[in-house]
């Protein structure tokens, strides 16, 4: 019998999860198709009643460990009252579902459908539910110890280590690769200044983009895909979702102003159930140009397993034109900067 070849990502067949799925969770007529091929992938598993989300994870990406965080977190946040898109107990009482694929062993989790649609032009009343929502997550976080491991935001994990990791994508931009590294150092040592007792830790979501929250009505906000969550400094989260307004005021879809003005709606209504202190809040630039250094990691990282020629020299080009962007914004650096 001929060995079955090294393989570095399957997909396992939406057809064949349906019947499993239906046996492992007492479900009936239901359908399941493949949503998304990406770093994971997500299955659509529903019928005439209900509606499920299934993702297969890869270990090149999470460990087993990793996984079973995810879950314990997400766990401890719905039983609290925060409305997430949770998981599912099989009925044997398991929440992970192995899978001898061609690659190795793939875990998955049924999670239940987060309802609603995604909102990008946000009213102030987006804004305050999710303000409130979020403040409600970082109380629950912030007092949560998890069993099992999750990985730490640090200088080091969102700016230093990626740095250097990405070097290699850059052998044709010695120029973009400099500026990359000067501004990273710099922002590196502007977060190692402040001053700590000022801050919240917790477990962040982070990637607090509206991609990653569905709302019902402007009331009624679910939040999803906790892929990225680990512990650091809680001011990480609101950092993330500024990333929204410097991209759509960047994009001229709003005003500067008018993404000032709602960026501070948001702020004032999770201080109205969670203090963020002024020093947080001066961070949240320094932070989130991190998040942009950590996300190109990610990117660099596994570019190769979402099937993708994006990664080229001409995306971290305009990579890192968004970045000088940034930096002129909120550091007064000069755009020109190489």
């Amino acid at each position: 019998m001929m060995p079955v070849y090294p393989t570095q990502y399957s997909t396992l067949s939406a057809a064949a999860l349906n019947i499993t799925l239906q046996q492992n969770y007492g479900l009936t007529a239901t359908t399941c198709r493949l949503l998304i091929r990406n770093v994971s992938d997500t299955y659509l598993l529903e019928n005439q009643t209900a509606k499920y989300i299934f993702k297969i994870y890869r270990d090149a990406h999470r460990k087993k460990a990793e996984i079973l965080a995810e879950v314990e977190l997400l766990n401890i946040l719905n039983a609290d009252g925060l409305k997430v898109a949770y998981p599912l107990t099989d009925i044997n009482g398991d929440q992970l579902q192995p899978f001898n694929a061609a690659e190795g062993t793939r875990y998955g989790v049924l999670f239940s459908f987060a309802k609603g649609e995604l909102v990008y032009d946000l009213s102030p009343a987006h804004l305050r539910t999710l303000g409130h929502a979020m403040a409600h997550f970082h109380n629950i976080s912030s007092r949560t110890k998890l069993q099992h491991p999750r990985h730490e935001f640090t200088v080091d994990t969102m700016l230093l280590q990626p740095v250097e990791v990405v070097a290699p994508a850059f052998k044709n931009l010695p120029e973009e690769y400099n500026f990359l590294k000067e501004v990273s150092g710099y922002v590196a040592e502007k977060i190692n200044g402040f001053d700590k007792s000022k801050f919240s830790y917790g477990y962040c979501h982070y990637d607090f983009l509206p991609k990653n929250f569905h709302f019902e009505d402007a009331e009624t906000l679910t939040f999803f895909d906790f892929d990225f969550c680990g512990w650091g400094m809680l001011a990480n989260d609101i950092a993330s979702f500024y990333i929204h307004y410097f991209m759509e005021t960047t994009l001229n879809k709003i005003t500067r102003e008018r993404g000032d003005t709602d960026f501070q709606l948001f702020i004032d209504a999770y201080r109205e159930v969670r203090p963020f202190t002024d020093e947080e809040l001066t961070a949240v630039p320094y932070l989130g140009f991190a998040f942009w250094v950590f996300y190109l990691r990610f990117q660099f990282e596994h570019f190769d397993d979402w099937s993708n020629t994006f990664f080229n020299d001409r995306f971290l080009r305009e990579r890192i034109r968004i970045l000088k962007l940034w930096a002129e914004r909120h550091f007064g650096f000069d755009a020109a900067l190489s």
